[in-house]
């Protein structure tokens, strides 16, 4: 039971941290050349697995069901659990309401063209925040069961991707340099932001138990997976075109344009939309099934019906009455997610594992001591640096 969770729970990392924004990875390290976009790739990873192993550090003195709130409150007192609670909610509600736009629109548009429907796409939104609320109420076991049908089935669809887009790789273009150093800086919040799973982990470790060894296992392999699938997208996307023609590329869709084109095959820029897809509806489950324990544990809700059913309503309600009715406004805040992930993913971890290492708790520790925490958070601050310079125009925007 407990090698069926770990696998599951791996797949719930895995599956948070390989949403849509991986498709956005080729756009962001367009102009820094393959060795440069892999240097900063691994880096990024070798970051947040550190971090989030601060969590399981945490995580070992405090009940199976605490989450950020709680951990935040013992260790930082009242003004670091308000600024965790603030940061959560505010990145939570942000993506949630961007899933539910973005992936209502693209409901609406395959149930209008497959039954030759004309429904609106509010009703897209609507129905797609039920389903997903629905399996989240159920459990985190109903998460980790559809989570597994939906990952195994972008495993496929990416597998034939690469086998039909690795015939178009070209060695010469992986040998590229930077074409300007300030995309360097610019690229980094993008990747940091492709990486982030860390609001999941006070649900697996609920879900598993204060198995530390196992918990280890989990957050260690779940995010290798992703930085392999990271790895060889990034081979087959910046091998196949020049950094010049990558830069040219208008955003997304005129990136999956070019390597249809490139591949001159209609069925790639079909698998790419429904990686898209399927990559929204795993990022969707593994954010909210975060959010949701998160609310169960500052509200004090319980695991009865009653509970769990108040608990979702307070957990995707906001979310869907902003993507109905204001959706730009949390679109918008999705430019300032880079920031608030550094403050729940890095800042927060690192400042309570520091002050937890002060009282002599005793129990697992990530190696590195404090120079690995201090090598975190100026990571963490070159992170928003970077954010807030692109913000003020003073380096290059992406995309």
């Amino acid at each position: 039971m407990l090698k069926n969770k770990t696998i599951g729970s791996m797949l719930i990392v895995a599956g948070t941290t390989i949403g849509a924004g991986m498709l956005a990875l080729p756009i962001a390290s367009a102009g820094l050349g393959f060795t440069t976009a892999l240097a900063l790739i691994i880096s990024t990873w070798a970051l947040m697995t550190y971090t989030a192993l601060l969590m399981l550090e945490l995580h070992q003195h405090a009940d199976r069901d605490a989450t950020l709130n709680t951990l935040a409150k013992s260790w930082l007192g009242k003004r670091g659990q308000y600024l965790a609670n603030f940061s959560v909610m505010f990145l939570f509600y942000a993506l949630c309401s961007a899933y539910i736009a973005g992936g209502g629109a693209q409901l609406q548009e395959k149930i209008n063209n497959g039954f030759s429907l004309d429904i609106a796409p509010q009703v897209g939104s609507i129905i797609l925040a039920i389903v997903i609320g629905t399996v989240v109420t159920l459990g985190t076991s109903k998460v980790d069961k559809l989570n597994r049908v939906l990952f195994s089935i972008k495993i496929v669809v990416l597998a034939s991707l690469f086998y039909m887009l690795t015939p178009y790789v070209h060695g010469q273009h992986l040998l590229e340099m930077p074409i300007e150093q300030g995309l360097i800086l610019s690229a980094i919040p993008v990747v940091f932001t492709s990486f982030g799973f860390h609001g999941s982990i006070p649900s697996i470790v609920k879900y598993v138990g204060l198995d530390i060894k196992t918990l280890r296992r989990v957050m260690i392999a779940g995010a290798a997976l992703p930085l392999v699938i990271y790895i060889f997208w990034q081979l087959i996307s910046q091998g196949m075109m020049s950094q010049a023609e990558l830069l040219k590329s208008s955003g997304l869709p005129g990136f999956v344009a070019s390597i249809a084109s490139i591949a001159n095959n209609a069925a790639v820029a079909t698998a790419v939309n429904l990686f898209a897809d399927l990559a929204l509806a795993t990022s969707f489950l593994g954010v909210s099934l975060g959010l949701f324990d998160f609310f169960a544990d500052a509200f004090k809700k319980g695991d009865g019906n009653k509970d769990r059913i108040k608990t979702a309503l307070i957990t995707f309600i906001p979310p869907l009455g902003f993507a109905l009715f204001y959706p730009q406004g949390f679109i918008m805040a999705l430019g300032y997610a880079a920031i608030a992930l550094v403050v729940l993913a890095v800042f927060l971890p690192v400042a309570m594992v520091y002050k937890q290492r002060s009282s002599d708790k005793g129990g697992y520790t990530v190696r590195g001591g404090n120079f690995g925490l201090a090598v975190a958070a100026l990571c963490g601050v070159l992170i928003i640096s970077a954010q807030g310079l692109q913000m003020a125009g003073l380096i290059p925007a992406i995309g």
